[in-house]
């Protein structure tokens, strides 16, 4: 059975919309029945569709990551948001492999024709900007091997990088990368090559902790 998420939504504060959130969770709670889909969570907010910045919407995506969401149901498109907001949640959906469903179309939700080209555009512009990194990331090794660099020799446990990802980050490396010029990103992308799974933002606190510590050890 597949596991589902209800998003209910309306512009306002006022107490006619009040109604309007009930009405829309009972009638999308019929159609989960319908279609025998497992509703785990039912989200409902009053805000603006144009907002991004919404509680029920980050709600909702940290639901799909945590709790391997199949399928949202909303009333309708204009539910899920308006604008760009509703661009970027479809676009997020889609790439997360989450089905649409609304009960305007009792099933999946049919995209118009020009949410479908400008989705279509969003993908080709995002892979191009991941061919662009990758093409930052490979110059970057290029030149820290230039320098000397050889990571077949400094990063150690290679072997195991097919196996669960490692949670040690290896600060003489990051330290090493940093010197060659590298950016945080660059580096962390690198690290994330060799089997260590860590972020940018993991990759600058460790460096700063370690700037940080040396600049202790000096002190005393």
């Amino acid at each position: 059975m597949k596991r589902a998420v209800i998003y209910c939504r309306v512009s306002t504060d006022k107490e006619a919309q009040e109604s309007s959130l009930q009405r829309q969770e009972q009638e999308l709670l019929a159609l989960a029945d319908d279609l025998r889909l497992d509703v785990v969570k039912v989200i409902k907010e009053k805000e603006s569709g144009f907002e991004l910045n919404r509680d029920g919407v980050f709600e909702l995506l940290e639901c799909i990551k945590e709790q391997s969401i199949d399928v949202v149901l909303i009333q309708d498109e204009t539910r899920l948001g308006r604008g760009n907001a509703k661009i970027a949640l479809l676009h997020f959906l889609m790439k997360e492999g989450v089905q649409l469903f609304t009960y305007t179309h009792k099933g999946e939700m049919e995209l118009s024709d020009a949410d479908s080209m400008v989705l279509q555009i969003v993908g080709i512009v995002e892979e191009y900007q991941r061919k662009l990194h990758n093409m930052k990331i490979s110059r970057g090794m290029k030149k820290a091997i230039d320098n000397g660099y050889r990571p077949e020799k400094n990063i150690k446990n290679r072997d195991q990088s097919k196996g669960p990802e490692k949670k040690k980050v290896p600060i003489e490396e990051i330290i090493r990368l940093r010197e060659n010029d590298l950016t945080f990103a660059d580096i962390a992308a690198t690290l994330r090559g060799f089997g260590y799974n860590v972020s940018k933002a993991t990759v600058n606190r460790r460096y700063l902790e370690y700037i940080e510590t040396l600049s202790k050890e000096e002190e005393n």
